[in-house]
C-alpha cells in the first residue's frame, strides 16, 4: 500500500492535534492548580455543569462524524458492486442485436470498463482522474449511438436502452458520491471541540499534585485519533482506509468480457 501525501498529511494532522491537546490538558491543570490556590473549594463550583454540556457536546459531533463518514464508505462501496451490475446486464443484453452489430459493441464494452477502472487507478492525480471520465463519457457516447442505431425498430430496444441508461447514471452516482464529504468547518468545530475538551479536563485534573501522564496521553491520543479515523474514511482512495479490493468486481466482470 502506497504511503500517500494524504495519509502523511492526514497523520501530521492528528499528531499535531494530540500534541495540541497535551498542551491543552496542561494549561487547564495549570489554570485549576492556581484558581484552587487563590479560591479553595469554590474553584470548582458549577464547573461539573460546564463540563458535562461540553464533552456531551463533543461525545455528539464525534458520533455524527463518525456515522457519517462510515456511511458515506459503504455508499462508496456498495455503488461499485451497483455500477458492475449495470455494466454486466448492459453487456448480456447485447446478445439481443443483430450479430452484425454485437461484437463490435462488446469491444466498446471492454473498452469502457478498461476505461472505468482507469479513473480510479489515477487517484489521486486529478488531472488524470478528469482525462479517463471524459475517455470514458466519450465510450458512453458511442456506445449509446451505436446500440440506439442497431436496436432501431426491434424489439431489443426496449430491454437494452433502460440498462444502458442506467450503466450510464451511475457514473454519475459514484462520481458525486466521492466527491461529497462534510464542510471543512465541521471538522474544525470538532477540532476544537476536543481542544476545549482537554483544556477542561486538565481543570478537572488540577486536584491531585502529580501530574497523571497515562490519563492525559490516553485522552489525548483516543480523540486523535478518532479524528484522523474520521477523516481517512471521508477519502478512501488515497488513505489507509480503502475500498480498492471492491474494485475486483469490475475486474472480475472485464475478464469475463473475452
Amino acid at each position: 500500500m502506497i504511503f500517500s501525501n494524504f495519509t502523511l498529511g492526514a497523520v501530521l494532522l492528528a499528531g499535531g492535534l494530540f500534541l495540541a491537546m497535551l498542551a491543552c490538558l496542561e494549561i487547564g491543570r495549570r489554570i485549576g492548580v492556581r484558581r484552587a490556590a487563590r479560591d479553595g473549594e469554590a474553584a470548582r463550583a458549577g464547573a461539573g455543569v460546564v463540563d458535562g454540556a461540553v464533552f456531551a457536546l463533543l461525545g455528539l459531533l464525534i458520533a455524527f462524524t463518525f456515522s457519517g463518514a462510515a456511511a458515506r464508505f459503504d455508499q462508496r462501496r456498495a455503488l461499485i458492486v451497483e455500477e458492475a451490475n449495470a455494466i454486466g446486464t448492459a453487456y448480456l443484453r447485447l446478445d439481443l442485436l443483430p450479430a452484425t452489430a454485437r461484437e463490435e459493441l462488446r469491444e466498446s464494452f471492454r473498452r469502457y470498463v478498461d476505461a472505468r477502472l482507469a479513473v480510479y487507478r489515477a487517484v489521486p492525480d486529478m488531472v488524470a482522474v478528469d482525462a479517463a471520465l471524459a475517455h470514458a463519457a466519450k465510450l458512453q457516447e458511442e456506445i449509446w449511438s451505436k446500440s440506439v442505431a442497431a436496436s432501431a425498430g426491434s424489439q431489443a430496444t426496449v430491454l437494452l436502452l433502460p440498462a444502458l441508461n442506467q450503466m450510464i447514471d451511475i457514473t454519475t452516482t459514484r462520481t458525486m458520491a466521492g466527491q461529497t464529504h462534510p464542510p471543512l468547518v465541521l471538522f474544525a468545530l470538532l477540532s476544537g471541540l476536543a481542544l476545549l475538551g482537554a483544556l477542561l479536563a486538565g481543570h478537572a485534573m488540577s486536584g491531585s499534585r502529580e501530574r497523571n501522564w497515562l490519563h492525559m496521553a490516553t485522552f489525548a491520543f483516543a480523540l486523535a485519533g478518532a479524528v484522523y479515523v474520521i477523516v481517512d474514511m471521508e477519502y478512501p482512495r488515497v488513505g489507509l482506509i480503502r475500498v480498492d479490493s471492491f474494485d475486483q468486481v469490475l475486474f472480475d466482470l472485464r475478464q469475463g468480457m473475452r
